[in-house]
């Protein structure tokens, strides 16, 4: 398989062991500075930067696509406003209470998953455009992006300061731990254009999808509603509130959607390669 456009010098273990010193350090300040974990300020910082990240890369994918300048401008706004909408509208229901038990007639969190990141996938899926910009960009991008997973690590910060049950918080936390530790050296693997970075990519993917259906499975068994089945003693109210919610109602939404498109993307790549192989 050919490398990507741009190649990392860096080792895959180099990569891992920088994220996991940088995740390290974040958690241990998570766990000596109470302040911090009690305002959600480490969330908001780190949810706002990944947003800024994912609407500057949707202009960095769509410079490398074949398409006029023109093209470009409209594909960017018709992708970036829609995205910054539904964070803010996001942000508007979590920072109001909706998400809290009781707070809704409906079981509004599901709804916030399963409804617009369907939408969302179907589209970009069937757009050509879209089509076009994966073709044109590294296949390692989108994967390397997800290294912000590691923010799940405040599931296990609060577990570790008993406001989270364990049953949730170290299935999701851990999950989310993982998949964020192996996003950079999956990408340099994958960037290389090494034996097996596909399939290797392909795995990391399914693991991650895996990881968020655990864990909105396991939050939705433990907090209280009418799901809960889990946790009766010590029900799990991190999903529900503000800050910490932001992380079911819009992260897990967009890192399906960025599941999606790698698993597109990558599929489309490894298909030259089998028809060769045959």
């Amino acid at each position: 398989m050919a490398s990507d456009s741009s190649t990392f010098s860096t080792s895959p273990i180099l990569a891992f062991a920088a994220t996991a010193v940088v995740t390290g350090l974040w958690f241990s300040a998570l766990l000596a500075i109470p302040g911090l974990q009690d305002s959600g300020l480490s969330v908001v910082v780190a949810r706002i930067g990944v947003h800024l990240v994912e609407i500057s890369g949707t202009w960095a994918a769509l410079s490398l696509a074949p398409l006029t300048r023109a093209q470009k401008i409209r594909t960017w706004l018709a992708l970036a406003a829609p995205l910054t909408l539904w964070h803010g509208a996001a942000w508007a229901i979590v920072a109001n209470g909706l998400l809290l038990p009781g707070a809704t007639a409906i079981p509004l969190l599901p709804l916030m998953i399963v409804v617009p990141t369907a939408i969302v996938i179907v589209l970009l899926l069937r757009s050509r455009r879209i089509a076009t910009v994966l073709d044109a960009m590294p296949a390692h991008w989108l994967v390397g992006l997800q290294a912000y997973r590691v923010i799940g690590a405040v599931f296990l910060a609060n577990w570790a300061v008993g406001t989270t049950p364990g049953i949730f918080a170290l299935p999701a936390g851990t999950g989310d731990v993982i998949t964020g530790l192996m996003a950079l050296p999956t990408a340099v693997v994958l960037a290389g254009g090494r034996q097996g970075s596909i399939r290797s990519a392909l795995f990391w993917n399914l693991f991650g999808i895996a990881d968020l259906v655990v864990a909105v499975t396991l939050g939705a068994l433990t907090t209280p509603g009418p799901l809960q089945q889990l946790a009766l003693d010590h029900p799990n109210l991190t999903t529900g509130t503000y800050p910490t919610a932001i992380i079911p109602a819009f992260t897990v939404p967009t890192s399906l959607v960025l599941h999606a498109l790698s698993l597109r993307q990558l599929a489309r790549r490894a298909r030259p390669a089998a028809t060769v192989a045959a």
